[in-house]
């Protein structure tokens, strides 16, 4: 795969610095373009990365950055909308339509883009599910016919520096005693970023993926009281986690995607009205077994005596 050079749009997020530095050791040249690569420089560290500046909404720049590379990554996405980001359409969609011509005209013949669990056009329960959908539709419809395209739809992605185990993280520190959580029946397969990584990898120059979609789900299911639970286990913390109703979940969102960072909006909501598992887990066709997040999460959130702990909360809720 030395050969192989790669243009990442949403390179430097999380799961991005993973992804480079696994197609960096695997001899893969990769470029990562954004707006303000100079916030990114780090990245520099490994081999035969190199950052560009580029506005990723214009067809013609990213065209010019897609000329001699083999294939084209997109990670980019958002949970929320705002100002700074932008709207889900034009992140999912409109983006995804300016990418797939821009390689087009540089002539790219391979893409791979990041989707969602649960994304779907036309029955996505939120409008984070349904762009996210629309947009994996046209990667595949619209690009098939100059190149090969993969899927990936993760669950929940966790790993150090992740948005969920560390958001819940943060939360409980600051909620002391009762802790109020929306949607709590709502089921997840968490998915460990190493792994999503090494799907991305694997699929590069693997024929048999060409064309295909992915779901990729972590080898256990956990409601999210589970979830929050287990975190607050893992800080050694005593908190009373209390499950709000579907009036009150909506009232909380309602309420908290007006502070600083959403921490939790209207539109999450109506994504946790699905749950976030597999019914077929792609990781074994692409010969991967997905690491459980008792083998990832202690040692970023854990003490040291956090394996007695956990092996006391798995025994009881193992599925």
């Amino acid at each position: 795969m030395a050969d192989v050079r790669v243009c990442i749009l949403g390179g430097s997020g999380f799961v991005g610095q993973h992804l480079v530095g696994r197609l960096s050791k695997a001899g893969t040249a990769c470029k990562i373009v954004s707006r303000h690569p100079e916030r990114f420089s780090h990245l520099k560290i490994y081999p035969g990365c190199k950052l560009a500046t580029t506005d990723i909404f214009d067809r013609a720049a990213l065209a010019g950055q897609f000329m001699d590379c083999d294939a084209v990554i997109n990670l980019i996405g958002i949970l929320n909308e705002d100002s700074h980001t932008g709207s889900f359409r034009k992140i999912h969609v409109e983006l995804v339509d300016t990418l797939v011509d821009a390689c087009r005209d540089a002539g790219v013949p391979r893409l791979l883009h990041m989707s969602a669990l649960n994304a779907s056009e036309a029955n996505g329960t939120s409008q984070y599910l349904r762009t996210k959908g629309e947009g994996e539709n046209r990667a595949h419809t619209h690009g098939s016919a100059s190149m090969q395209v993969t899927s990936f739809r993760p669950s929940v992605i966790f790993g150090p520096g992740d948005s969920f185990f560390n958001r819940f993280a943060q939360l409980l520190r600051f909620t002391p005693g009762i802790f109020p959580l929306a949607c709590p029946e709502t089921r997840f397969a968490p998915v460990y970023v190493g792994d999503v990584a090494e799907a991305f990898s694997r699929a590069l120059k693997d024929r048999h993926t060409f064309g295909k979609h992915f779901d990729l789900c972590g080898p256990r299911s956990f409601s999210l009281r589970e979830l929050v639970l287990y975190t607050a286990q893992m800080l050694n913390l005593k908190r009373r986690v209390i499950g709000l109703g579907d009036r009150t979940s909506q009232l909380q969102a309602r309420l908290l995607e007006h502070l600083p960072g959403k921490p939790f909006s209207q539109d999450n909501y109506l994504s946790l009205q699905m749950d976030s598992t597999c019914s077929e887990n792609s990781f074994p066709d692409l010969g991967i077994k997905p690491k459980d997040i008792d083998e990832i999460v202690p040692l970023y959130l854990g003490g040291k005596n956090y394996r007695g702990r956990f092996q006391r909360y798995r025994s009881t809720s193992a599925r």
